[in-house]
């Protein structure tokens, strides 16, 4: 049954962009009821972390409902540079003492979202599915991420408290529209040998409290933080507009590249 899958997806895909060459004027518009907004982060770390010399990359998918939205449909497109008011902003800052170079790469903050049209959605679903039976992926929405609930097993939670202390600490802003909302959210990271910890807080002034004393304020129902994960994925309820994902690495990363995905989802009303 698999082999047959995998001959007759690709050659769905193929079909569907055939159709795309010949008739896309005609399906221009967007299935999606939700606007699409993706960025990522670079964090360059100086010789001061004892994870020198690597780096740290964000990838970032907020989906949410943008009531200005007007958009029937449009496919993301990251060579156009206009559309991003803090594209590719390289800046050395410091935290605890110890310096590291951030580098935003298509980050607009809320200010630029995107649909995909109707060609694309297809096409993208199609992987979706593929996904779905490999066991890669646990949701059938193309564009928001559900990933298992897998705490650390190098180390546990007590040495992870240890060891946070020293970590690096990046915010994750929410976009939506409402004074009150509530986001579906997971997180994951390529480095199996360390773990991070995530909290939905209500707002960037958290991360400074964060890191001059590790006290902060964090939303503490469940669903809304996780210590000690390699994935994790939660629901927050009524969070303010300001809020967003603390998310802290300890100071002990061993790859030359670690990767951290983020999906956030505003949730639909029922």
């Amino acid at each position: 049954m698999k082999n047959k899958l995998y001959f007759l997806i690709p050659l769905i895909v193929l079909v569907l962009i055939l159709f795309n060459a010949l008739f896309g004027h005609l399906i221009f518009g967007s299935p999606y009821g939700q606007d699409i907004n993706k960025y990522s982060i670079y964090v360059h770390l100086q010789p001061e972390w004892n994870s020198y010399p690597g780096n740290i990359i964000y990838d970032i998918t907020n989906v949410w409902s943008n009531s200005k939205s007007n958009a029937k449909g449009f496919d993301y497109n990251s060579s156009n540079t206009t559309m991003f008011s803090d594209y590719n902003s390289n800046q050395l800052q410091y935290q605890k003492q110890k310096s590291f170079v951030e580098l935003k790469h298509e980050f607009s903050n809320c200010e630029f979202s995107w649909k995909p049209h109707l060609y694309r959605y297809a096409i993208d679903s199609v992987r979706n599915s593929i996904e779905l039976i490999q066991g890669t992926e646990l949701n059938n929405d193309p564009y928001v991420s559900v990933y298992p609930n897998i705490l650390n097993e190098k180390y546990n939670s007590e040495k992870q408290k240890e060891i946070i202390k020293q970590g690096y600490a990046q915010f994750i802003p929410i976009c939506t529209s409402k004074d009150l909302t509530s986001y579906e959210f997971a997180v994951s990271i390529n480095d199996k040998n360390t773990a991070f910890d995530v909290y939905f807080i209500p707002s960037e002034i958290e991360l400074r409290d964060y890191l001059e004393d590790h006290s902060f304020i964090f939303y503490t129902k469940e669903g809304c933080f996780a210590t000690n994960h390699n994935s994790f994925s939660g629901i927050c309820n009524n969070v303010g507009k300001n809020s967003g994902l603390l998310v802290v690495l300890p100071d002990n990363l061993k790859l030359s590249l670690t990767k951290v995905k983020i999906s956030l989802h505003e949730k639909l009303l029922n």
